[in-house]
């Protein structure tokens, strides 16, 4: 997104659009006994050490190309080894590739007969959504609705820099969006918001009459065996987890707004360790937590067909494009999006949120699978550090591309 957490899908688009064109290592898995193959597991290693040397607290990085061991690194910086030795195993907070598992539960309950794609937002929530007749649940969930964006609203702003504790609700976060006038007639274009899946959390509630919370347990996590993740109910972590850093406002990078400069928790060697903050006010939108390994068997099940029939997996992969100018481009469908790097096309989502820059992503079929975690985001939302850019985006094109078992193209080593 524009000018706050949650980036609006940036890091993958960044991959797919572009890709023509020091720390300690940690207890990762020998190469010699992966699937991805020596000189791909050596390159990672390498670019994550660089993106901890550009700046990054730490890197998480997990590769499966589908046909053996996966590959697992993590790095860190040395300050950061007094607050915990990272582990690729560590929960994190995965953001906006939240809604890839939102849009798993609306579509399991269009399975089901519960709800429609095509039922107009009016129905679940009346009176709530302006013009909710026109607006329907496909259109919050592919982003053409043309709802603002509640995270750009100063009264979620608090909370984003973890200085308001409040719980909100889905139906709260939803009448924040809904205050400001829309951006385009419902259908007209995409534009990614937030609201789109407050609207959809609410309508889950709605529907079913359980929590969000439930139902991500309940329907997908115990299903699965995914014992790391679940929709946070607080700040609290159940398991291991990395921590999540931003830089303390003396340190900031200059181009980051006064607004955003300063946020709450503990210092640490010109930083804050955000991740005691609480991500409530990410709701169905970007509240869940996991781990690389644990997404990584999501994504397997849903590509798969073992979390939805046919007919809504094909929906889910039905996408428009995210930039007008590029039909034929990255495109978003339902809850998930997809790109093409010279090394293949990927499907999946990326999140940002304060302390966490998280990209999950497979191929089409479920059977290859990345997971890139990078413990500090504020730079990717306002493009405030261009040598963690480059570095970022570096291992996430080597990282798809080991996905693929194949090697980096020397254009894209280059850029």
């Amino acid at each position: 997104m524009s000018h706050r957490v949650f980036s609006a899908d940036r890091a993958l688009r960044a991959v797919a659009v572009s890709a023509l064109t020091v720390g300690l290592a940690v207890a990762a898995p020998s190469a010699a006994r992966s699937s991805t193959d020596a000189p791909h597991a050596a390159q990672l290693q390498q670019l994550a050490r660089k993106l901890v040397a550009a700046g990054a607290p730490g890197v998480i990085v997990r590769v499966d190309d589908g046909l053996g061991r996966p590959v697992e690194i993590a790095e860190q910086a040395p300050w950061t080894r007094r607050d915990h030795l990272l582990k690729a195993g560590d929960e994190v907070r995965i953001g906006s590739s939240t809604k890839t598992m939102t849009a798993t539960l609306v579509l399991q309950l269009a399975a089901e007969g519960k709800l429609a794609l095509t039922d107009p937002v009016e129905k679940w929530l009346p009176g709530k959504v302006p013009d909710g007749k026109a607006i329907t649940l496909r259109m919050l969930l592919n982003h053409t609705s043309g709802l603002y964006d509640y995270t750009e609203d100063a009264a979620i702003l608090p909370s984003i820099l973890g200085k308001d504790r409040r719980r909100w609700t889905s139906a709260e976060l939803l009448a924040v969006g809904v205050k400001h006038d829309p951006l385009f007639a419902p259908g007209a274009k995409w534009s990614y918001s937030n609201t789109n899946y407050a609207a959809l959390g609410a309508v889950l509630e709605r529907a079913t009459g359980s929590s969000l919370a439930d139902l991500v347990r309940d329907r997908i996590a115990r299903p699965l065996g995914l014992k790391h993740t679940y929709y946070a109910t607080d700040a609290t972590w159940r398991g291991p987890h990395a921590p999540g850093y931003e830089p303390d406002a003396a340190h900031m990078p200059p181009s980051v707004p006064a607004a955003f400069r300063h946020f709450a928790g503990p210092r640490r060697h010109g930083h804050v360790d955000v991740s005691g903050n609480d991500p409530g006010w990410g709701g169905a939108a970007g509240a869940v937590v996991s781990t690389a390994g644990d997404w990584s068997r999501f994504h397997t099940a849903l590509m798969s067909g073992k979390l939805l029939p046919a007919a809504q997996l094909a929906h889910m992969r039905t996408t428009v494009p995210v930039d007008p100018r590029q039909p034929d481009g990255p495109g978003y469908g339902l809850g998930i999006q997809t790109g093409t790097t010279p090394c293949g096309t990927f499907w999946g989502h990326d999140g940002g949120i304060p302390g966490y820059l998280t990209a999950n992503v497979t191929d089409g079929t479920g059977s290859r699978t990345v997971g890139i975690l990078v413990s500090t985001e504020i730079w990717a939302e306002f493009e405030a550090d261009p040598k963690i850019a480059k570095a970022t985006q570096a291992l996430q094109i080597a990282a798809i591309c080991a996905m693929f078992g194949k090697p980096v193209p020397a254009a894209a080593q280059a850029g």
